[in-house]
């Protein structure tokens, strides 16, 4: 299944862009990277998945539409998945997009 291209434009019109900011296309979907750190991607089998650490990623798996993010049978520390239902609404999805951006930010910049 491919990435939704509609959800990705929603996601660019949010992001500021700038020289830090850049797009993946990786494991079927479409990565945002911020300072060269991953920050969200829209999933190729559907949804948003968005870096936000492990302690706030432990809180956020109990909100509805949301939780932990697996990679294979992999469960990916402090990465939550969002269905794609739960980001129809505008100021929803800009809440979750703003979420992995700060985490991206808070990190060491990668060449």
């Amino acid at each position: 299944m491919a990435y939704d291209e509609e959800l990705a434009e929603r996601i660019r019109d949010l992001i500021e862009p700038g020289p830090t900011v850049a797009e993946r296309k990786m494991f079927g979907g479409l990565s945002f990277l911020v300072g060269g750190n991953m920050a969200l991607a829209v999933s190729g089998k559907g949804g948003l998945l968005i870096r936000v650490g492990p302690e706030l990623g432990a809180r956020l798996i109990d909100d509805d539409g949301v939780q932990q993010a697996v990679m294979g049978s992999r469960e990916m520390t402090g990465w939550v998945l969002v269905s794609a239902a739960h980001l129809e609404d505008d100021t929803r999805l800009r809440e979750w997009v703003g979420r992995g951006v700060e985490f991206a930010r808070s990190l060491p910049p990668k060449d």
